[in-house]
């Protein structure tokens, strides 16, 4: 369908020669302009599917809000209410739940206004329209509740003049320019920008007229005129940026780059204006969180056009000046945004000032903490004693201050004593921290500084108790505002959604879980607003924590419910909004938990004193009720009704029974706390049945049955008043058997009144008269002798017939009026006890026509049958009418009214005996009679049977249990699938800074810590102790990692928020089993609490990872992430401190074996070291200046086993001691050692390793030992891990006696080799032992690997042979250090491989066997070799063959195995010789870049420190710089002696010899990998630390990580070098260089921090202010009864211990050369 017209053509014409042309103008075109609404069957197609998708959710909500403005014509039609203590409740309760609803939803109106304005910012192809259309549908959604809740606010507003006209004529404005918005918004509108801002700044200035017009307008109307202001000063600054971009644009010469600028300051100011008309938006709504987070992302908008102007300037021109300006206009801009977003933070954080002492308060529990977690750093605690004594000063003036001023006098004294208290706790801390000052080592001086800190607390918790009890409440109240907002939001989300939820089941139940919430919003409203308006009242601030603790559970499932309902709702929109209102439930749910514990803490037992004023207030307001009944003018309130309340009043009075029963069983106990839960559910049944009851009396017609059922409810208030009370009197005296008595006594009465008013229901009375009618008629049968027949048999077995017949049918009606209303069962009751009658005299009639006595015996039995029968039927109906919910009521009508039938059955069967037939056909009818009813009632329940159940006793055999194992597998393996897919889920959002599932799922596990009763306990306490420390400490681990990456490198921050989420799940976990197997119970509740807090840091920080993902350069939010990354690490020590009081002794155990797994590690550094020939000393000291040394520090150490041996049988207290002895002395041991192998010289490395290996040697049985300690500690005698422990401590025993042997021996050249030999022996029979325990190693190994480590053996036993034939003691060194690696090594990789879940049982068993008998085969080469050195004779030496080739056997058998574990898979490794190369000048390119990234750095300014002259950072900057260019400087020569190798044959440059020249490529590769990555972690310790995010002994640690890589990269070269080569002599001195800069490196920074230290212990207390203080803020729990359980806290384990422990796992096995382990430091 192409146009027809062409363009037109100028043709020569048929006639000969030129035409001619006239020249000339046309006249103007005739234009006309018609306006209208244009067809819409003739508009063009819209862009994409997804705005056609938004148009039509415009177009919906448009409805909607079309529907709201009808709606919003008049008010509410409400019922006339009455003028009771309870209707007047009723309103007031009613006004404020409408307020709460109607303020959350112009939140959520106002927060989607403002996100529609930020999300249609930019260019139409770029917007996210399913976001836009969730902001529309959660404005419509919002706005439809809000009309309704408006409406019936102004019904309840009528009585204030025009009070109600004036709200709804506010929200018809506000719907009004919600619609306005809708019509600017709308993808096809084509109106210009400004119409969407003007549109969206009336529905802000609409929604604060509606707010106003209910009274429920922002208060601080001050802070809204700031926040315009700086939002206008924001618009200033860009204007400014904008003209001075527009200087740019005019001298820029290339046309396409000045249209950049253009284009980058007109985005500038659009987004500018943007943040302008969001504030106007959300200005009166600011103090939602929702709204916060609009104004927020409206500023970051801004943000990036300021980044996208500057970088279009700087790109068009070269023009410094211009530039500059251009850079200090974009400052500018940044500032001002700066400005207005601390304003809204701050609004946010700190919201109105708590009490005189809240801030001295806070300071003293946090400072306080620190004091506990900083134990063995004296430094520490003084400098933060300083800060305590002044935080304590400031608080004692505030309260001298309000004494003085207090004109109360006993009011004024309370606050002078408290004063003093306070006062003299502090002098006493003041004396300890100088004590502690001027003796930094003595650790009894830190116990009194501690001791007092903590008294110098409860003083605090004492003095100040109110200010913190305000705090915590102010904090709940907020918490539970957020929640009913979040909820209610997600009610609405949830009807919004329910139209296009494909699925009918997850719809039930969001409705379900969303009518139980809505059941639960008004207490929670009611229990904040009580509080709010009556901060002293104990009774208002209980109520708001019961209401909170009910609200968290629907809560829960209703955002699970939500959750699973989102992947069914159809229309994208409605989804996304359901989706993000369930996740900000959860995170306001987690809040609401943590704060409700809290404020629960410091409220205190105030249960009982509660529950007893609310009993009486429910006894006043019955007694106000009866007298307005009594006058005619007591009215239903809306929504009752006789039945409904009648029924409520029925099944309430079971719970009140159940809760006074509780009540009575935790009084007796004297369990204060359990009685007063129970007194509180009492009093909320009472609450529940006191309405009840005034609803019955209410819609009762009879002013006297009214004014009887309140009098009787007014007893039961009467009588559980006084039940309440003697409980409590009870308690105070438990096991007195007088007021024992008296509570029974009390309780019977109770129990009675409870009777008396139910039975005050209508229908009840009929139900009992009826029953006391059959018990009167049932004495006829009594009497002995029957009276004389009146009727001829035939006649009365007929009445018999027809009397049974209508009592069966009777029967039938009973059970089908009790489920009908009140009026029907006093009919039928009434029926049924006038058919009993009947046909009790037929029944008598016809006994005494029976001819037998025997006979007429069984027919008076019978009728007592019938009796007993009818009489149960009508308790039956009487109970499910009353209680139609009560478990099992229906189907104990259903039995009652079949036994009836059957008795009857029983006597008519006797009776016609006779006539053959008739009985079972007169049974069957009666049968059938009787189950008629039931269906009439298809939903009702007859049995106990399940659906399925019913199945399988309806069909014989049932096909459908085939299938049964198939589906249960197919939905496991569709449970794993959906498991793998919601981890790649949370990998990809968590890298996209979505966090939202993170925060959820910590959340939960937060939750599950107070589920009821834990899973049955697998373990011990121990066990969940020593598994919590390991996820608390890779917490903290990963905290300081964020601090580090939120600095260098935000992008990793998901990977590690992620990290933090799982290692929470798993310590939540534990913590809840170790909280139900701590002792005392205090522990537990502690150590659960104390895990919540950390759950709520995590959470904190998860979030704050989030944000600064989304925008990596907002430094707010890199401070913010820094604090909560701070406050994670100290909650980690305060778990860590719980979990110590739990079990001292076995915590310490846990800190000293992590101490000595760190000694470990270092060791096996240190034996690289020596092994380069790089270990020397630093002064000219022989080996005798530290033999003493050593010799006495090892008998030091044997006397800490024997206490730590003994420790397990005794007290906690011993135990911990002699576990922190144990681990103080191996380290001094472990110095000495090292220190005196220095002195040996480099020249003898060999002896130095043999050396080193003995002290390693205890410090491994030291850890095996301390080990077997804690599994032992407390267990009886004759327990398995008792053997355990003493077979631990003889081997501890046997390493330390050959220490000292190698000590002696060691400067004996005729006997060392021996010594050595011997040590190897003994070290490879440990070895030995690890290898045929149970124990499952932790990780598996490849079957290449275990090859390689086994062909280490062939090498080291041809050394052997050759060392015994030579008996040379030098050669037999060199021999016993490398025995014991390369059979350690097979050992270990023997176990992991022989482990891996591929390897058959059979294959594993092969290989362990080999493995021992390659190990026993070498111990006998070696000790041989010990037998020749003795005796060095020629028969003697020809026997080592003999053994080696035993060795070489169990090799080949072992080589066979590993191949078997093989399989088909084995590949041949690539030439690794090229690998080998590119990896080493790889890993020089990586480390010159880490330099230079290090060359750019600079000190950041530094506040005032004791020392001024220290110049700390500098030093850092330089060793680093010096190590990084020393490690690069390192890796080029290794590439060079690599080139050399193989250019001299030595390594081949094809893979002929692949296996050798490929195990000591990849060991090449290897190191060079590690020492590039050590220097990189180096150089970003080093930034971290100069920018103030990480410790010093980060950076420590990091050091040493480059020494111990260093190391082993020169190990690798050695291996296959020639030592007189030119490239190795460089690699030599390379690495000389490397090593002498990180040794000086090292000592600097230890200088350095020695200084400080110093430094603050010499300025502690003195009188000058010192600016580097800076005091966190925040409150840090800390209640008498929390302190008192803390019997000792655990000093806080810095990141370097972490660090060492990762090393030790890593170093186990020693130096591998493993292809696998390669490519995962790749990753």
């Amino acid at each position: 369908h192409g146009s027809v017209a062409l363009p037109g053509i100028m043709r020569s014409g048929s006639v000969g020669g030129p035409d001619t042309f006239n020249m000339g103008t046309m006249p103007s075109a005739q234009q006309q302009i018609t306006t209208g609404q244009m067809h819409r069957g003739h508009m063009p197609p819209l862009v994409s599917l997804a705005q056609q998708a938004l148009m039509g959710t415009i177009n919906s909500s448009m409805q909607a809000v079309q529907q709201a403005q009808a709606d919003l014509g008049e008010v509410d039609n409400l019922p006339p209410l009455g003028q009771d203590i309870a209707s007047r409740v009723w309103i007031q309760n009613k006004v404020d739940e409408s307020k709460h609803e109607i303020h959350s939803q112009v939140d959520a109106i106002t927060a989607g206004t403002a996100s529609v304005v930020n999300l249609t910012a930019g260019d139409p192809t770029d917007t996210d329209y399913t976001a836009v259309g969730c902001a529309i549908t959660t404005i419509s959604s919002n706005l439809t509740e809000m009309s309704k809740g408006v409406k019936l606010l102004a019904a309840l507003m009528e009585d204030e003049v025009g009070g109600g006209q004036s709200l709804m004529g506010a929200a018809r404005t506000l719907a009004g320019a919600v619609s306005d918005l809708l019509k600017a918004v709308e993808p096809s509108s084509g109106e210009p920008r400004q119409t969407v801002l003007t549109a969206a700044g009336s529905i802000g200035q609409a929604s604060g007229d509606l707010l106003r017009q209910m009274g429920e307008g922002e208060t601080d109307e001050k802070f809204q005129d700031i926040l315009m202001n700086l939002a206008k000063a924001v618009a200033n600054a860009a204007a400014m940026l904008v003209l001075k971009a527009k200087n740019v644009a005019q001298v820029a010469e290339d046309p396409v780059l000045q249209n950049r600028v253009i284009a980058a300051a007109t985005q500038c100011a659009l987004s500018t204006s943007q943040l302008v008309a969001c504030t106007k938006v959300v200005s009166p709504t600011i103090s939602s969180p929702v709204c916060q987070e609009q104004l927020v992302e409206a500023g970051r908008l801004v943000e990036r056009s300021v980044e996208g102007c500057v970088k279009a300037c700087q790109a068009a021109t070269d023009e410094d000046e211009l530039l500059k300006h251009v850079g200090v206009a974009a400052g500018t801009v940044s500032q001002a945004l700066s400005d207005l977003l601390q304003h809204v933070r701050h609004y946010a954080s700190c919201g109105e000032p708590i009490g005189r002492y809240d801030q001295a308060t806070d300071t003293i529990m946090t400072v306080t903490e620190s004091i506990f977690t900083s134990m063995g750093d004296a430094g520490e605690m003084v400098r933060q004693a300083r800060v305590l004594a002044q935080a304590t000063s400031d608080l004692v003036n505030a309260m001298r201050s309000d004494a003085e001023a207090d004109t109360d006098v006993d009011s004024s004294k309370k606050l002078l004593a408290a004063a003093k208290l306070l006062a003299d706790a502090t002098a006493r801390m003041v004396e300890a921290a100088k004590g502690a000052a001027a003796y930094p080592e003595n650790e009894d001086q830190q116990q009194r500084l501690r001791e007092a800190a903590e008294g110098l607390r409860v003083a605090t918790n004492a003095a100040a108790q109110n200010a913190i009890k305000k705090k915590l409440v102010n904090r709940l109240e907020n918490a539970a505002k957020q929640a009913a907002a979040a909820a209610t939001q997600t009610i609405a989300a949830s009807q919004n959604a329910a139209a296009s939820n494909k699925n009918t089941v997850s719809h039930q139940q969001l409705v379900h879980s969303c009518k139980a919430v809505a059941d639960h919003i008004p207490q929670l409203v009611q229990g904040m607003r009580s509080s709010q308006a009556q901060p002293e009242d104990l009774g208002a601030q209980l109520s708001l924590i019961i209401a909170s603790q009910n609200f968290l559970q629907p809560g829960s499932k209703m955002v699970t419910s939500a959750k699973s309902a989102v992947p069914t709702v159809a229309d994208q929109a409605a989804a996304m909004q359901l989706g993000q209102c369930a996740k900000n439930l959860a995170t306001c749910l987690a809040e609401l938990r943590t704060a409700t514990q809290k404020a629960h803490e410091a409220c205190g037992p105030l249960e009982i004193d509660s529950a007893l004023n609310t009993v009486h207030t429910l006894k006043n307001e019955l007694q106000d009720a009866k007298m307005a009944a009594l006058e005619g003018q007591l009215k239903p309130l809306p929504g009752e009704s006789l039945e409904k309340c009648a029924q409520d009043l029925g099944s309430t009075s079971k719970a009140v029974g159940s809760s006074m029963a509780q009540l009575l069983t935790c009084a007796a106990q004297g369990n204060e706390h359990y009685t007063g839960v129970a007194a509180r559910e009492t009093a909320q049944a009472l609450k529940t049945l006191a309405q009840a009851a005034r609803g019955v009396a209410a819609s009762t017609t009879d002013p006297q049955s009214a004014a009887a059922m309140l009098d009787s409810a007014g007893h039961v208030m009467e009588g559980s008043a006084m039940l309440i009370h003697e409980a409590h009197q009870a308690l105070v005296s438990p096991g007195d058997a007088e007021s024992q008595q008296r509570l029974a006594q009390v309780a019977k009465a109770v129990s009675h009144s409870l009777n008396n008013c139910v039975n005050c229901l209508p229908g009840q009375k009929d139900v009992d008269m009826a029953l006391r009618s059959i018990g009167e008629a049932s004495k006829k049968l009594l009497v002995e002798n029957l009276p004389p027949c009146s009727k001829s048999f035939q006649e009365a077995q007929s009445d018999l017939n027809h009397t049974a017949a209508e009592l069966n049918h009777s029967a039938g009606e009973v059970v089908h009026s009790s489920r009908g209303t009140s009026s029907q069962l006093a009919v039928a009751s009434r029926k049924f006890s006038e058919d009993f009658d009947e046909f009790l005299d037929a029944g008598i009639e016809m006994a005494g026509h029976t001819q037998s006595t025997d006979d007429q015996i069984q027919v008076i039995g019978n009728l007592k049958n019938i009796s007993m029968a009818s009489s149960k039927l009508l308790l039956a109906a009487k109970s499910l009418s009353v209680d139609p919910g009560a478990a099992n009521a229906k189907n104990l009508l259903a039995a009652a009214a079949r036994a009836v039938t059957e008795s009857i059955n029983q006597l008519i069967t006797l009776c016609t005996q006779q006539a053959p037939g008739q009985k079972e056909c007169d049974n069957a009818l009666r049968e059938l009679e009787a189950v008629r009813g039931l269906l009439d009632n298809p939903n009702e329940p007859v049995s106990e049977l399940s659906y399925f159940d019913c199945i399988e006793s309806v069909m014989e055999n049932s096909k459908a249990a085939h299938t049964h194992d198939a589906i249960a597998e197919a939905a496991q393996l569709m449970k794993e699938a959906v498991d793998d897919i919601m981890v790649t889920l949370n990998e990809a959002a968590s890298e996209g800074g979505m966090v939202g599932g993170m925060v959820e799922s910590i959340a939960e596990a937060i939750g599950r810590l107070d589920e009821g009763t834990p899973p049955e306990p697998d373990g011990s306490f121990v066990d969940y102790q020593t598994t919590m420390v390991k996820f608390s400490k890779a917490i903290a681990i990963t905290a300081q990692e964020m601090m580090t990456k939120s600095v260098t490198c935000p992008e990793e921050l998901g990977g590690l928020a992620s990290q933090v989420t799982v290692d929470y799940s798993q310590l939540a976990h534990q913590g809840r089993l170790a909280a139900s197997t701590a002792e005392p119970e205090e522990v537990g509740f502690q150590i659960k609490s104390r895990v919540q807090e950390l759950g709520h840091g995590c959470i904190f920080l998860v979030q704050k990872a989030g944000a600064l993902q989304m925008s990596p350069t907002d430094s707010f939010t890199k401070r913010e992430l820094i604090e909560c990354a701070r406050a994670v690490t100290e909650k980690v020590s305060m778990v860590l401190s719980a979990l110590q009081a739990g079990n001292k002794g076995t915590q310490a155990c846990i800190t000293a074996a992590s101490s000595v797994s760190g000694i470990i590690a270092d060791l096996d550094t240190t034996i690289m070291f020596a092994s380069a020939g790089t270990l020397n000393s630093e002064n000219d000291e022989s080996f005798a200046d530290h033999r003493e040394s050593i010799l006495k520090t090892a008998k030091a150490l044997v006397e800490d086993t024997k206490l730590l041996v003994a420790g397990a049988a005794s007290s906690q207290d011993k135990l911990a001691q002699a576990a922190q002895s144990s681990a103080k002395t191996i380290t001094q041991l472990t110095e000495v050692v090292k220190l005196g192998a220095a002195s040996m010289g480099s020249e003898d490395p060999e002896t130095q390793v043999v050396l080193i290996n003995a002290v390693r040697d205890v410090a491994k049985a030291l850890a095996e030992l301390i080990g077997a300690t804690k599994c032992a500690a407390g267990k009886p005698a004759d327990d398995p891990s008792m053997y355990q422990l003493k077979s631990a401590a003889k081997v501890m025993v046997t390493n330390v006696t050959s220490l000292l042997k190698t000590v002696k021996a060691v400067e004996d050249e005729a006997t060392r080799g021996t010594r050595a030999l011997e040590a190897a022996i003994e070290f490879i029979k440990q070895e030995l032992m690890v290898l045929q325990s149970k124990d499952i190693p932790e990780k598996s190994t490849t079957p290449e690997e275990f090859i390689r480590m086994t062909k280490g053996i062939t090498t080291a036993t041809a050394k052997a042979v050759a060392a015994g034939n030579s008996a040379q003691q030098e050669d037999v060194i060199s021999t016993a250090n490398l025995s014991r690696k390369v059979i350690s090594d097979m050992l270990t990789t023997c176990k992991q491989a022989a482990y891996h879940q591929e390897v058959s049982e059979d294959v594993r068993n092969r290989a362990l066997h080999y493995g021992v008998e390659c190990t026993n085969g070498y111990i006998e080469l070696l000790e041989h070799i010990l037998l020749v050195l003795q005796k060095p004779t020629a028969d003697q030496k020809q026997h080592l063959a003999v053994f080696s080739k035993r060795v070489a056997g169990s090799v080949t058998e072992l080589i066979q195995t590993a191949e078997a574990m093989k399989g088909s898979e084995w590949v041949d490794p690539e030439d690794p010789t090229v690998i080998a190369e590119t990896e080493l000048l790889g890993a020089a390119a990586s480390i010159e870049a880490a330099a230079k990234k290090l060359e750019q750095l600079k000190p950041r300014a530094k506040p005032k420190q004791a020392d001024e002259s220290l110049d700390f950072e500098e030093q850092i900057l330089e060793a680093a710089k010096s190590i990084a260019a020393a490690t690069s400087a390192l890796v080029k020569s290794a590439s060079a002696a690599q080139r050399e190798l193989v250019a001299q044959g030595k390594v081949g440059s094809i893979p002929a010899n692949a296996v050798d020249d490929g195990q000591w490529s990849q060991g090449l590769i290897s190191a060079a990998r590690m020492v590039a990555a050590a220097t990189s972690n180096l150089c970003e310790a080093a930034n971290a630390s100069v920018q103030g995010h990480a410790s010093e002994e980060k950076l420590i640690s990091s050091a040493k990580q480059v020494a111990a890589s260093t190391a082993q990269l020169l190990v690798a070269c050695k291996v296959k070098a020639d030592q007189d080569s030119e490239a190795m002599r460089r690699l030599q001195s390379a690495l000389t260089l490397g090593v002498l800069l990180l040794q000086a490196a090292g000592n600097a920074v230890k200088r350095a921090s020695d200084n400080l230290v110093r430094a603050a212990q010499k300025a502690a207390f003195d009188k000058a202010e010192d600016d580097s203080v800076v005091v966190k803020t925040k409150f840090v729990g800390g209640i008498a009864q929390i302190i008192a359980a803390q019997e000792e806290m655990l000093r806080k384990e810095r990141e370097l211990e972490e660090a060492r422990k990762k090393l030790a796992q890593i170093r186990q096995q020693q130096y591998k050369f493993l292809p696998s382990e390669l490519r995962e430091d790749k990753s």
